[in-house]
């Protein structure tokens, strides 16, 4: 049980770096949404400016703080508001957040992350 945290970071670690990597050299493209939808006008306004750049780096380092055990919180502090966002997106502006299991599942291992390493967060009270 008490590899369980190490496993799920990893994991988690690895999915945002692989994401990313993808994304940064190139790899990867997303075909865009349909012209007019929501979507559409969200990736048109964000796409131009470098935004998604700047956040794909911050998953880069947030994931690979992540799968590093020692460094796991600090990591889950960067990809805490990337995550809330993906959900987000996919449930007011996709509306088809139940329908992805992936970001669900993200989702619940970062929450288990947290629920892990509550202890270290403890110094953050008043």
């Amino acid at each position: 049980m008490r590899y369980v945290p190490a496993i799920v970071g990893a994991l988690l670690g690895l999915l945002f770096i692989a994401s990313s990597l993808a994304v940064l050299s190139g790899k990867a493209t997303m075909p865009p949404p349909p012209e007019g939808t929501p979507a559409f006008h969200f990736m048109a306004a964000l796409g131009p400016t470098g935004y998604m750049t700047f956040i794909k780096v911050l998953e880069l380092l947030g994931g690979v703080l992540v799968a590093i055990p020692k460094t796991r919180n600090f990591g889950l502090l960067i990809l805490g508001p990337i995550i809330v966002n993906i959900a987000a997106y996919h449930q007011f502006i996709g509306k088809d957040l139940l329908a992805q299991p992936m970001v669900i599942g993200i989702g619940i291992a970062a929450l288990y992350l947290l629920w892990a390493g509550r202890r270290n967060f403890a110094g953050l009270q008043n």
